[in-house]
């Protein structure tokens, strides 16, 4: 029996791939960076071709590493950046342009509109979303009127729309299968969570022909296989999810009530609810974890847009940091923030605030202020929106959420998950293994490919590396969150004073 496992992960700014056994072990990794395009203020973009390419680079590199060939794999899982949109030509396998990325904010106005005819209420409740640029829906139409011919083309049945997972399996089986999961589809602002189909309604509001969209199959499922000529030898793709619902499934988050933080560009906390959506009256989003088999798994969720990117800003913007990992060394180097608090929103507030208005914004600077204040601060910012995160499902649900799972490039980081233990009031728990999301992706795969008999065998995989738990006065904490939010207010209060 083939015992290996490998994922593609497929994220914002690198295609990953890593190669587990069965034991959930990683036995090889390989990771290529690619280009951020950003045309315009706000716009953000990537070339297709270039994440397909970079994607087949780092799976034949960890293949090399590993000292196996496609025969020893038993399936691939893939797991991806969510929500980015690409249109392609049916006939050629090409884009019409370069794919718009989840961060771009370039429909602000088309969301805007929609709030304004009150049709948010509808969206949401069909979705479980917000009206925000966020999600694919606007790119799409957008992609549709502002390239030439594409509409007609479109309702011609020549252009094929689909999220970076459906990209990618269209190539990889040489156009044969064109097909999501509905953890990647719930996150279009096209698919009715409840009906868990592409919603008539929703089409005809942003003007998307059904021709174009990708057929749903469930996450843990057999997608088709690879081309022969890829790897040597065809593998089968066993599971499609979201990145941030297959690192919820590769924390064996499980069970209604558990939660997951994951520290990359962005910050994402889930909470599995069950097998009801629960709607949020908190700003929180409400969407599909998975589907296995019949049974779809539902959870809330919290999306901080800028989480890791504010320390690539501070390396690569600022030039303050040499690389990410310096970023804990100098923060260590002061006791606090000193006063100076950061709130990151380049691309506006996600959870709660949903401002897309909002942009970056550095209160409380003095002459004092050194650079590692301001690193300080960008450390405390990541901990701090996931804390705004954690009290809203807190008010959503009920639930006092006691513990917290962590993942993600960032939650190496102790003094960050100590101030996140700290300004959040739970515990933190960090696996051995933080690649969860790739790890999610392989465990479904697994599932599909006979590797497991169900989630039991995968809790039994599971281990704790280490646990944070709160050390600091609840008054300390008390006065932290009020400045905080001082800071996020300040960052709302400049945006509306844009037209002088």
């Amino acid at each position: 029996m083939k015992e290996y496992l490998m994922a593609f992960d497929q994220g914002t700014t690198s295609s990953r791939t890593i190669i587990f056994n069965k034991k959930g072990e990683i036995v090889a990794k390989a990771a290529r960076e690619f280009t951020q395009y950003f045309p315009e203020q706000g716009w953000v973009e990537h070339d297709a071709e270039e994440i397909l390419a970079t994607q087949l680079a780092t799976a034949k590199e960890a293949l090399r590493l590993a000292g196996l060939g496609a025969e020893d794999i038993a399936a691939i899982g893939i797991t991806n950046q969510r929500e980015t949109t690409v249109v392609w030509e049916r006939s050629t396998g090409k884009p019409i342009h370069k794919a718009i990325v989840w961060q771009c904010r370039r429909t602000e106005q088309d969301c805007t509109r929609l709030k304004q005819e009150g049709l948010e209420a509808v969206i949401r409740e069909k979705t479980g979303l917000a009206a925000d640029p966020y999600f694919s829906a606007t790119k799409l139409s957008w992609l549709l009127h502002h390239v030439d011919g594409a509409m007609a083309r479109a309702k011609a049945g020549e252009l094929l729309f689909g999220t970076i997972d459906t990209w990618l399996i269209y190539h990889l089986t040489g156009g044969k299968v064109h097909a999501t999961d509905p953890s990647n589809a719930a996150r279009t602002m096209l698919f009715n969570i409840h009906t868990r189909t592409w919603d008539d309604d929703l089409l005809k509001l942003f003007e998307v022909p059904r021709c174009m969209l990708p057929e749903v199959l469930p996450t843990a499922h057999t997608f088709g296989q690879t081309l022969p000529s890829l790897f040597g030898a065809p593998i089968i793709i066993g599971g499609v999810a979201g990145d941030q619902q297959a690192a919820l499934f590769g924390q064996c988050c499980f069970a209604a009530g558990d939660v997951k933080n994951t520290y990359g560009t962005g910050g994402f906390l889930l909470m599995n609810t069950g097998a009801a959506p629960v709607t949020s009256h908190n700003g929180l989003l409400t969407t599909i974890g998975w589907q296995i088999g019949d049974k779809t798994t539902y959870v809330l969720e919290g999306s901080v847009f800028i989480c890791g990117a504010a320390i690539q800003w501070l390396r690569d913007g600022l030039g303050i940091i040499a690389s990410s990992r310096e970023s804990a060394e100098i923060a260590a180097t002061v006791p606090d923030s000193g006063g100076v608090y950061f709130v990151p929103a380049f691309v506006g507030l996600g959870t709660p605030y949903w401002n897309a208005a909002a942009r970056g914004t550095l209160c409380g600077i003095t002459r004092g202020t050194t650079r590692a204040h301001i690193v300080r601060a960008a450390l405390d910012a990541m901990a701090l929106q996931t804390v705004d995160v954690v009290e809203a499902m807190r008010r959503d649900t009920g639930l006092e959420v006691p513990l917290l799972r962590v993942d993600g490039g960032a939650s190496v980081n102790d003094l960050l998950l100590q101030l996140q233990s700290d300004y959040a009031a739970v515990s933190v728990v960090r696996p051995a293994c933080i690649e969860t999301t790739a790890w999610g992706a392989a465990a479904l795969a697994g599932l599909t490919a006979g590797i497991y008999k169900d989630l039991s065998d995968l809790h039994a995989l599971t281990t704790t590396a280490s646990i944070f738990t709160p050390n600091i006065a609840p008054a300390t904490r008390k006065a932290h969150l009020a400045k905080w939010h001082k800071a996020i207010k300040a960052a709302e209060i400049f945006a509306e004073s844009e037209a002088f």
